[in-house]
């Protein structure tokens, strides 16, 4: 009788596990995004939250969790429950930090990844009247004047330190000496240094330079993109010019979640994805904010995997890890 009693209450429990995996989502689904208010992430965070909740019937909460260079939002949703209802607004930091931080809170394999969302494109770009036409241009004259002009960067193993790092690697010159790098924080900072005069070039994100490249203000001469931005069709990527390491950098945004994320959950954001691929809403507001939507391209698992070796090779490289 015992077995008979313990049987059905397992039956009776699969059941219910069955029942509630059909009826995910029953309730808010909170997306972190691991930057503060107002940003490139945040913004690529309520377009999805703004897409997603038509396809998948319930309220998608935008929470924002800066702190450590994106790893505490990381570290929050990594440790989540794993039950589908917290989950992340990954950034190309999630692949850069550990990457080159062997001390970092947060793994780049510790997610379920649920799928690529958009890549955001970095610009190489002058001041405008700056005696460059071309990259060829910018880099003969770093070549003439080893070490004296500058970039404006976020910080040296930031993304849009690698940017240019890489650029001058693949130019066959040394990457840290090459060209003299000057921080400032922030996107705005980083413009500003480059309209003040006060740096030569810069690799930066699109969001934060195309204001000023559609004034006038700035010459794009190259983008580190997987394509070119249609509001840019005759500027070149790095990849089209035979620049190696650059081609593989660019800025993405993609949906994670805890890892081991039931199968149900997976399923159903795979089917929600592919709908916000084609939604105008969410595309409107990737090509507004600069970004080349991406869902549904990339096996994100992998291609995070490729990232992060893509920065760990090129900081042992470089010389920041051993």
């Amino acid at each position: 009788m015992r077995r008979i009693l313990t049987g059905l209450a397992a039956a009776a429990m699969l059941a219910a596990g069955t029942a509630q995996a059909q009826n995910y989502p029953d309730q808010a689904i909170t997306l972190v995004v691991p930057y503060g208010p107002g940003g490139a992430s945040d913004l690529a965070g309520r377009a999805l939250a703004e897409t997603a909740r038509e396809h998948i019937g319930q309220p998608v909460t935008v929470l924002n969790k800066p702190g450590a260079g994106g790893m505490t939002g990381a570290a929050f949703v990594s440790n989540a429950e794993p039950d589908g209802y917290t989950l992340l607004l990954a950034r190309v930091g999630m692949a850069l930090t550990p990457a080159v931080n062997p001390q970092s809170t947060v793994d780049w394999d510790a997610y379920t990844f649920l799928g690529e969302l958009e890549a955001s494109p970095m610009i190489l770009a002058v001041k405008a009247g700056a005696p460059y036409d071309s990259v060829g241009d910018l880099v003969a004259a770093i070549e003439q004047n080893e070490g004296t002009m500058t970039y404006a960067a976020s910080g040296a193993t930031a993304i849009d330190g690698f940017t240019v790092q890489a650029l001058l690697s693949d130019s066959g010159m040394d990457p840290l000496t090459a060209a003299t790098l000057v921080p400032y924080k922030g996107g705005g900072a980083l413009a500003t240094a480059l309209l003040g005069g006060h740096v030569d070039f810069l690799a930066i994100s699109a969001g934060s330079l195309m204001p000023h490249i559609e004034s006038g203000d700035m010459t794009p001469l190259m983008v580190f993109a997987p394509q070119r931005m249609d509001k840019l069709p005759e500027v070149p990527t790095a990849a089209e010019l035979g620049y190696e390491q650059a081609g593989q950098i660019t800025g993405w945004s993609a949906l994670y979640g805890p890892k081991n994320l039931p199968e149900d959950v997976t399923a159903k954001w795979e089917e929600v994805l592919a709908k916000v691929a084609d939604n105008e809403t969410w595309l409107t507001l990737a090509e507004r904010r600069g970004s080349i939507s991406t869902v549904g391209q990339k096996n994100m698992a992998e291609y995070a995997k490729q990232q992060y070796e893509l920065f760990h090779g090129l900081a042992q490289k470089f010389g920041y890890i051993q």
